[in-house]
């Protein structure tokens, strides 16, 4: 039976509402990742938002989740890149403003051809977005450099880690090891991965980060140590908590997803919980956490303090936008900088400028920069240097 004119538009508008079925939303999703034009669908997204800001109101709490936990990862999963940024907005706007944004980088699809591919090896241009790719340090110093296209299988003595494209794959074992051996996987700058652990626990790490891992878990123990930032999702397994390490304070869990970011650089180590429990410890200071809450341990004088998290926020790296939510431009700045891989020029930057919104990480940076500029201020990459200049 044909389908009438404009049925995935008013899909797109039953989805807005709520009154979607399980077809629909199957039909939906798989006209969203297929190539044909997504244009008049997108222009009902940003048509209903206009409505919703017009009417000066909060987005309703349960029309932004959908927005953002379906539509905007299905797209980007599908390597949908925004054809020109939206612009920030100083923070104090409506709350609804953030999800109007956090919709808004997916408003316009680029349709310009994909280059083809060349041959012989070429340099990647400053500024260009981060992808999958790591060093792995085995258990006998020898090292092997990980990308997103390598699939094959990497062994150690008895153990074989299978690579395919940007995820480690460890042997599940059959139960703990008394033989403990580790590895170390780093991501540099510009980069991210993904390993599933011994025990399959996966864990994603963030540009500039490490963790380091054994081959397999030693009994009534699993314990890793992390540096940078990392999203768990953990395993549970009965007299055999999991144990995150990191600077002089731990994470314990017992099968849960979190997110942990411990840059050295970053004023404070915060440790998200997404779903289930863990307890952090840091010095003689213990809490444990619920679902949507964020432990925040100075890192300077090991304080602990708990707050309420924004999930979205901390998790969005994953899969793959920046959220800025009532953000300074240094620390935008740091984000940006470990992503592209550049430096970033802190001393001149003034007070008082706030961003909130998404951004797609897969935009080059020449692109985010104009995004984040002010009437007093302008940023501009010079080398491999984000300069801030100020107008007045």
């Amino acid at each position: 039976m044909p389908r009438p004119e404009n049925y995935h538009e008013k899909l797109l508008q039953q989805y807005l509402d709520g009154q979607c079925s399980r077809e629909e939303l199957e039909a939906l999703f798989g006209y969203l990742n297929t190539s044909a034009s997504k244009r008049p669908l997108l222009l009902v997204m940003k048509q209903e938002f206009e409505r919703v800001m017009n009417e000066k109101h909060d987005v309703p709490e349960a029309l932004g989740n959908r927005i953002e936990t379906r539509l905007l990862q299905e797209i980007s999963q599908s390597k949908v890149v925004p054809m020109r940024p939206f612009h920030y907005l100083k923070w104090g706007a409506a709350a609804a403003v953030v999800v109007l944004l956090s919709a808004a980088v997916i408003f316009y699809l680029s349709h310009q051809p994909v280059a083809p591919k060349l041959a012989q090896h070429h340099v990647i241009p400053v500024g260009s977005p981060g992808g999958n790719k790591a060093k792995l340090t085995l258990s006998d110093g020898s090292v092997v450099t990980l990308d997103s296209t390598g699939n094959r299988v990497i062994q150690q003595g008895d153990v074989k880690v299978q690579q395919h494209n940007g995820q480690l794959l460890y042997p599940l074992a059959a139960g703990p090891s008394s033989i403990v051996s580790y590895n170390l996987l780093a991501v540099p700058r510009g980069g991210q991965f993904n390993v599933v652990l011994p025990d399959g626990s996966h864990v994603w790490l963030n540009a500039a980060s490490s963790l380091r891992y054994p081959t397999a878990f030693s009994p009534n123990n699993r314990t890793v140590e992390i540096q940078g930032q990392a999203y768990f999702e953990i395993k549970p397994m009965p007299g055999q908590p999991f144990i995150v390490k990191v600077n002089n304070m731990e994470v314990q869990v017992l099968g849960t997803s979190f997110d942990l970011m411990a840059y050295a650089d970053e004023p404070v180590t915060r440790t998200t919980l997404v779903q289930g429990a863990v307890k952090v410890k840091s010095g003689d200071n213990e809490r444990q956490l619920l679902p949507g809450q964020a432990a925040a341990v100075n890192n300077t004088t090991g304080a602990l303090s708990i707050q309420t998290a924004d999930l979205r926020e901390a998790t969005a790296w994953k899969t793959g936008f920046f959220n800025f939510e009532n953000a300074s431009l240094v620390s935008i700045l740091k984000q940006l900088s470990r992503w592209y891989d550049v430096e970033a020029d802190y001393q001149s930057i003034p007070d008082g400028n706030r961003f909130g919104g998404y951004i797609s990480r897969s935009l080059p940076l020449q692109e985010v920069l104009p995004m984040l500029e002010t009437d007093r201020v302008k940023l501009k990459l010079e080398g491999r240097t984000i300069k801030v200049i100020l107008t007045r």
